[in-house]
């Protein structure tokens, strides 16, 4: 199969001779002014579908990201431009990690502005030389999404802080989340022109783009897309008090898989989904899961690495060797011990906090006077604001007291470097560095102690200029804080809470105090973990994940729904389908003998405080019971006399309480047992553990029925009700191992009841009961909403083959939403339940008064 690509299809669209290839051999249409997807888009009947048959994949990867991986240079005569690779890309780096065989194509924005008329010829000469699809934005369009959205409300949120005041981050405003999504279209736009949809992976890169992926499923249900997170991702407690905090999560549950460095960041993000959408995630076999409209988006926790390559070549470098020997000569020939901070002038780097803990090493430590000296080298903000400048000042105004409070001729106890430095001259800092400190209160990642290990490996011509042998083991120390994203992976750091000024200062004294074979031990330690989990690894091990995760795509039926960005994608197996009213009605009219089994929880709103049924549901109850073709059932978990007192006005409906424990044919019958009277003193030892747990999780009741005892924590805490359901099933089990009865969890609960008793009983007895009777059914309706009720499915569907059932039977086991299920068909929620019910019933009352 030849794979077209979104111009292709417009081409046949139009009624042009398709045009087949790579993208590097077609000349790309240019989008050179800011806009909005087509109004074809709003429509998710639109959406356009990837034909199920799956084709070889070409491994290519389309990477998209706010920033091209390219340095661009106006020609002297101003009359062009001159564009190379940027070396210290992430972007560019991580090709390490794809093989020799992949293509990579890069879609992103130029750091520079180019002007509207060089635009097409910037984009003809960056997509032949580079592989590169320049994204253009007018600069008030920009500056709105970038450092209006992007740096003022969702960067200040995702590093947990609230803007509290004006001062303190941005307030949310509308017309910058305006901006951001009209970017995020743009991106789309420039994608949809170059992507092969069916053999393409496409890769998006951090916050910037949080909203690209629902574009793109739009327009390409099966797309193969990943999303890679670089930031923190907040607690629920600070993400929800985003205005939009749905419409992001939303946006990113259509990624296929969504990455983060560390597993707070993804647990985080998992209760968000939690709280707020009310999904939830299973982990299976080491892969963690969530389930989304019958789409599984998978979550992967891996810290990204460093390029090793790029560093062990700057390292070999002569203008690396000579800025060395002369830091060399400027502090360890004076006896002094370098301390070093490499930090990004923001607020969040905690760059004044380091040097309040300098000061009290100082003050604390007589000895380290006159001999450490911290160099904080301080790279140009990103940002820009009052905030920056307030740091600044903060940072200027600290040096300058801590150096005339400890100066002495020849000695200053911070060296402070705010001009741009070279990469070379930078990791000559890391070579004589006799420690690292990094004491951010909030950062995503920061790769600033992985290019400090690896740097103090060096290499021989290094080790000469230091004066080490051969046979010399290296050693380096790192401080850490706590908040950063590589501290988990650093287990010999000394990790700091880098607000206790007393304990940052005690890790320096440590880090400097320590035996020097416990340095080289946690070296070495760090070293072998640093240098075989590089940014290759990292891009190969996301990848191979992402393709794993998309293999599923051609054996599921996919199609769009919503509008906005509330748009998703629901994919559902071959043969599981929405069952369509008009198609149950049809077969309902024109059958003579029926069997329906209703589980009670479909008839009542999740959300209803009252679970006793309303007027209407005894109103459809009793018109299908009145119509003498059918034999209605209600299934429960609920005790005998509870059913008996809300169903008293339905005289004819059957009812099976307590999961078929107990059932009874009509209302003038008697109870019967479906399987032998169950001895209950198992009660005596599951209920004090059941109230034990009670007392403990606020919003959790207990149900004590006959032969059942239910836990629920529907009105808990999500998190810490599922997670106190997961100890409680465990401690029952146990508890309860060598008793005859099941302990199962379901929606929100847990529940004991005696072996053998499942609602696939009810079915069973019901299908047998109108066969001795001469009924066989022509039609049968099962509708159930958890896992307790897949047990009557799989009765129901497993009948068709036997002799309970009349040939050529209508059979319907249909389930409540999309889920893994044994049922064949699904309805959305129990309002389209009631809604088929009420059409099922007044059919039946047509019948009755033709009758």
């Amino acid at each position: 199969m030849v794979s077209r690509s979104y111009s292709n299809l417009l081409e046949l669209a139009s009624g042009e001779s398709p045009s087949f290839g790579r993208m590097s051999q077609r000349i790309p249409r240019i989008m050179t002014v800011a806009g909005i997807i087509s109004n074809l888009e709003d429509d998710p009947s639109e959406s356009v579908c990837s034909d199920p048959s799956s084709s070889v994949p070409r491994d290519r990867i389309i990477i998209v990201a706010n920033q091209l991986p390219i340095r661009a240079h106006r020609k002297s005569d101003s009359k062009g431009w001159i564009f190379s690779w940027d070396e210290d890309s992430l972007l560019l780096q991580l090709k390490d990690g794809l093989g020799d065989g992949s293509e990579v194509v890069y879609v992103g924005c130029l750091r520079e502005e180019i002007h509207l008329n060089d635009q097409d010829e910037v984009s003809q000469i960056l997509l032949e030389t580079f592989n590169c699809v320049p994204t253009f934005l007018p600069p008030d369009l920009f500056s709105r999404f970038y450092h209006g959205f992007c740096k003022q409300q969702l960067w200040p949120l995702f590093h947990y802080m609230l803007p509290l005041s004006p001062d303190l981050g941005g307030r949310f405003d509308r017309s910058l989340w305006q901006a951001y999504v009209s970017v995020n279209k743009i991106f789309a736009d420039r994608i949809l022109e170059v992507i092969n949809p069916e053999d393409d992976f496409v890769w998006v890169h951090d916050y910037h783009l949080m909203v690209l992926p629902t574009f793109l499923r739009k327009r390409f249900n099966r797309v193969k897309l990943g999303f890679f997170l670089h930031s923190p991702f907040p607690s629920s407690e600070i993400y929800k008090t985003l205005p939009v905090r749905e419409e992001l999560l939303r946006a990113l549950l259509n990624s296929d898989l969504i990455g983060f460095h560390t597993f707070d960041y993804a647990r985080h993000f998992l209760s968000c989904c939690s709280r707020m959408l009310g999904l939830t995630y299973e982990s299976k076999r080491g892969y963690i899961g969530l389930e989304y409209y019958g789409r599984t988006v998978n979550i992967k926790i891996l810290p990204v690495g460093i390029h090793m390559g790029q560093l062990q070549s700057v390292l070999s470098l002569p203008e690396t060797e000579a800025k060395v020997a002369e830091l060399i000569k400027q502090f360890c020939d004076q006896d002094k011990i370098m301390m070093l901070g490499v930090d990004d002038m923001d607020i969040f780097k905690g760059i004044s906090l380091k040097l309040l803990a300098l000061e009290q090493l100082l003050v604390q430590h007589l000895e380290w006077r006159g001999k450490v000296v911290l160099v904080q080298i301080a790279n140009p903000a990103r940002g820009r604001g009052k905030d920056v400048e307030e740091v600044q000042a903060e940072m200027y105004s600290t040096i300058k007291r801590i150096n005339e409070a400890f100066g002495q001729p020849g000695y200053e106890p911070i060296v402070l470097i705010d001009e741009p430095l070279q990469f070379f001259e930078r990791i000559a800092y890391y070579v004589v560095a006799e420690c690292c400190l990094v004491t951010a209160v909030r950062d995503g990642m920061n790769l600033i102690p992985y290019e400090y290990i690896i740097s103090r490996q060096g290499n021989e011509k290094l080790d000469k200029i230091l004066g080490l042998d051969s046979s010399t083991h290296k050693k380096s120390m790192l401080v850490v804080s706590e908040f950063i994203g590589c501290s988990p992976s650093l287990s010999g750091a000394i990790r700091v809470n880098p607000w206790n000024i007393d304990a940052v200062a005690e890790a320096m004294d440590c880090a400097l105090e320590m035996a020097e074979p416990e340095k080289q031990l946690r070296h070495e330690k760090h070293y072998r973990y640093v240098s075989t989990h590089d940014v290759g690894y990292w891009a190969h091990s996301f990848l191979q994940d992402l393709e794993r995760t998309c293999r599923d795509h051609a054996r599921r039926r996919c199609w769009g729904i919503g509008f906005g960005l509330g748009f998703r994608v629901v994919a559902l197996d071959l043969n599981f389908r929405k069952l369509s009213m008009e198609h149950i009605v049809s077969a309902y009219r024109r059958t003579k003998t029926r069997a329906i089994l209703l589980d009670y929880g479909t008839l009542m709103p999740q959300t209803s405080i009252d679970k006793s049924p309303s007027s209407k549901s005894i109103e459809i109850l009793n018109s299908l019971c009145r119509d003498k073709n059918n034999v209605v059932f209600l299934v429960s978990a609920r005790s005998r006399e509870t059913l008996s007192e809300w169903f008293s006005p339905c005289e004819k409906l059957g009812i099976a309480a307590e999961h078929g424990y107990f059932l009874r044919l009509k209302q003038d019958a008697e109870w019967e047992t479906c399987v032998p009277v169950a001895d209950c003193s198992w009660k005596q030892i599951a209920e004090p553990v059941m109230k034990l747990y009670s007392e403990t999780t606020d919003g959790s009741t207990i149900e004590d029925n006959e032969t059942l005892l239910v836990w629920c924590y529907e009105d808990a805490d999500p998190d810490f009700g599922s997670c106190q359901a997961k100890e409680l099933l465990d401690h029952l089990e146990s508890v309860l191992a060598n008793e005859p009865v099941s302990v199962k969890s379901g929606q929100n609960i847990v529940e004991v009841k005696p072996q053998g008793v499942n609602k696939g009983l009810v079915a069973e007895r019901l299908l047998s009961t109108m066969q001795e009777r001469g009924m066989l059914p022509d039609f049968v309706l099962c509708i159930g909403d958890d896992r307790s009720d897949e047990d009557m499915f799989e009765v129901i569907t497993s009948s068709v083959a036997g002799s309970s059932l009349a040939p050529m039977a209508e059979v319907f086991a249909c389930t409540v939403g999309r889920k893994p299920s044994k049922a064949k068909y699904y309805l959305d929620d129990t309002v389209e339940i009631v809604r088929l019910m009420q059409g099922l019933a007044s059919v039946s009352e047509q019948t009755v008064t033709v009758i």
